[in-house]
């Protein structure tokens, strides 16, 4: 089969698209990426989404719109690698897409309920290409008392297992993530800023999207005194499994430790907030994982910034630190490949959750299927 995946991440660098072959399933999974690229998302829908996320100022009518402009975005981005590779809609055998997460609440307040909320409505991306969709992945997960994250997971032991080795995957987007493989053991979770912090004191200090291969950050020096505060940020105290997003380390944060430390070098900032990432995810393997890994394999855009990798190389002497890249694999594409597995497994009615990650009652299957809308029409209006 030939499947799209689309990944839209809490750094909100651009929508990751797939294009992959794929057979079998479960541990008889068989897939391979024909094509990669990065859609780019607006500067006036991210600065909606932040909005949307910091939800004090936006509106339900706000939140409706978006919802279906995103849509039409992720329409556009499996426009865009179809052309590419000059498919049909008849070609694409289905679409995998994670959406774009607006809150997360894995930890409501009294008066709340877990849960999950990810927007970019599927229906347009299928009514469009007249294809079917795979969506929503995360809700049945927190319905059955999960938190809905980490869902990768389940894809990297079918890719990544190696037996009588334990392996780290790393990602690092917005938020950072591990999955621990040891054997039939498996554990994940976040583990709290990748370069979502670091992008956002880039854009306020120096008009930068991101620091580009570490360059800034390399500049500088470690305020001790702010990564101390950093360091003792409730998130990093919690037992996993957990999870957490652009509400507990997003623009409010920055642009608080921006004012408090306005009268700091800029570059010492971004060497501090890098610092961070790399200091927080040594802790979570220090505290909450069995043992240390014999190799940490690193994904996401993260894994392109050399001064946060050898910051990691330095915190783990004795860890080989790899790439997603040294293994033949990409670094940018392994999310969206991750929920082509996922839709894969939805379509053969098998769960894919991973109840030791997201603590989830029970194995479920995950994401909601909208079929191929249009019947005996021969061509669709784009």
């Amino acid at each position: 089969m030939l499947a799209i995946g689309l990944m839209s991440g809490t750094s909100l660098d651009g929508i990751d698209v797939v294009l992959c072959r794929i057979e079998g399933h479960g541990t008889n999974t068989q897939i391979e990426c024909l094509d990669f690229l990065v859609h780019p998302i607006p500067s006036e829908i991210k600065s909606k989404i932040k909005q949307a996320c910091r939800s004090e100022n936006f509106t339900t009518r706000a939140l409706c719109s978006l919802n279906f402009e995103l849509g039409n975005l992720f329409a556009a981005a499996v426009r865009t690698i179809k052309e590419r590779n000059h498919l049909s809609d008849e070609a694409i055998d289905f679409v995998a897409t994670h959406g774009q997460t607006v809150y997360h609440l894995p930890n409501p307040a009294a008066n709340e309920v877990k849960s999950t909320l990810q927007i970019g409505e599927a229906a347009v991306i299928a009514y469009q290409h007249n294809v079917k969709v795979i969506h929503n992945f995360r809700v049945m997960d927190v319905a059955a008392g999960g938190e809905g994250a980490p869902l990768v997971p389940f894809s990297e032991k079918i890719l990544y297992g190696k037996p009588n080795k334990k392996i780290v995957l790393q990602n690092i987007g917005g938020i950072g993530n591990l999955t621990y493989l040891d054997g039939d053991t498996v554990l994940a979770f976040d583990t709290g800023p990748g370069n979502m912090m670091i992008d956002q004191a880039m854009l306020n200090l120096f008009g930068k999207t991101y620091d580009n291969d570490g360059q800034t950050a390399r500049k500088g020096q470690v305020i001790q005194c702010l990564l101390d505060e950093l360091m003792a940020h409730p998130f990093l105290e919690q037992f996993p499994p957990k999870s957490t997003g652009r509400e507990a380390f997003g623009e409010t944060l920055v642009e608080e430790i921006l004012e408090r430390y306005k009268n700091a070098l800029p570059e010492d900032v971004i060497c501090t907030l890098t610092q961070f990432t790399a200091a927080s995810i040594h802790y979570h393997y220090r505290h909450y994982l069995p043992s240390l890994p014999d190799e940490v394999i690193l994904g996401g855009g993260g894994a392109y910034n050399s001064t946060l990798k050898q910051m990691l190389m330095q915190l783990f002497p004795e860890t080989a630190i790899k790439t997603q890249e040294d293994l033949g694999f990409s670094s940018d594409a392994k999310e969206a490949l991750a929920f082509v597995i996922l839709g894969n497994e939805t379509l053969h009615g098998s769960p894919s959750n991973v109840t030791s990650v997201t603590g989830a009652k029970e194995d479920v299957i995950l994401g909601s299927i909208i079929p191929k809308p249009i019947t005996n029409k021969k061509e669709l209006t784009q």
